[in-house]
């Protein structure tokens, strides 16, 4: 699919996920950050199995600094066209202290809008997040996301049934809210980076 090459920020770049990113990201997938989680391979081979077996359906990027760190991933899965829908989702820094000091949470998601609702035309976004992440939660809210219901004891994480919690962001919210609240950000980061 065209539409999951390369997306270039002005911090991050969004860049096409690779069989030999297997053992990064099977390693940001075992770190504590990502407990909360689907539960990921159970070994380096099985996660380049599962990297290799993604269908073209899909865009699952790996976030890159500008130097060419890798700092994360990113999806946008379950894309369809008839319905003008798909779930954003995958979402993990696994680096963050290559992360400090830019906006690249904000600009990584900035750019997987832009490919949702500008490129591909769709009109809605959506995703689940465990209720036990309220960080992430809180974040995507801030974002423009809506919380939309819940799926009752849908994640079954550290022993424990989690609720996933539904989120949703349609085309113009995207442009009138979420859109300036992540071009604020990274105007503010621009004139931080500026000012070193």
């Amino acid at each position: 699919m065209q539409a999951c090459s390369r997306r270039i920020g002005e911090f991050i770049d969004l860049r096409p996920l690779r069989i030999e990113d297997a053992a990064l990201t099977f390693a940001w997938r075992q770190a504590e950050r990502a407990r909360l989680l689907n539960a990921g391979a159970p070994d380096v081979d099985a996660q380049a199995r599962w990297i290799a077996g993604r269908p073209a359906g899909e865009c699952n990027f790996i976030i890159e600094r500008k130097d060419g760190r890798p700092l994360g991933m990113l999806a946008l899965v379950g894309i369809d066209k008839v319905n003008r829908h798909a779930e954003s989702g995958r979402f993990l820094i696994g680096d963050e202290d290559g992360a400090r000091g830019m906006p690249a949470a904000v600009e990584a998601m900035k750019l997987l809008y832009e490919l949702a609702f500008d490129e591909l035309g769709l009109v809605r976004v959506h995703g689940t997040v465990a209720s036990g992440n309220g960080r992430m939660i809180k974040w995507q809210k801030y974002l423009g996301m809506k919380e939309e219901g819940r799926l009752r004891q849908h994640y079954f994480i550290d022993g424990a049934w989690q609720d996933a919690v539904c989120l949703g962001l349609l085309a113009d919210e995207y442009r009138s809210e979420a859109l300036p609240r992540m071009e604020v950000l990274i105007k503010m980061a621009r004139q931080q980076a500026a000012q070193s």
